[in-house]
């Protein structure tokens, strides 16, 4: 794992979050996908953001740290083999490849890469 990509957070509503996280924080927009229960957060000059879910549209969605990798089938292999508990096969998102997984104590974590 080489950085954080994204720090995915659940909310109630969407458009209360949203500007709650613009007016209260001060944060600004990345991008919106409110169609798809999904807003993003700048954080000063950072890469990584701050990914409002929607719990209507994601229904088991839990606060959630994701990773940049170079390659998620490798580490998904890897990490299998290390008896790590995945919730899903690695699926493609609109930059690369994904996959979310459990550690032993229920937090969860992902993995990106952008190919």
């Amino acid at each position: 794992m080489k950085a954080y990509d994204n720090f995915f957070l659940p909310v109630d509503n969407l458009e209360e979050a949203k500007n709650y996280y613009t007016n209260v924080f001060g944060l600004d927009l990345k991008f919106d996908f409110s169609d798809k229960g999904m807003a993003a957060f700048h954080v000063g000059h950072e890469e990584p953001a701050i990914i409002l879910k929607e719990k209507s549209k994601f229904p088991d969605v839990k606060p959630t740290i994701w990773f940049v990798v170079d390659n998620v089938e490798e580490e998904y292999k890897r990490l299998q083999k290390n008896g790590v508990n995945f919730l899903s096969k690695p699926f493609q998102i609109g930059t690369g490849n994904a996959v979310e997984f459990e550690d032993i104590f229920g937090n969860r974590f992902g993995m990106a890469d952008y190919v």
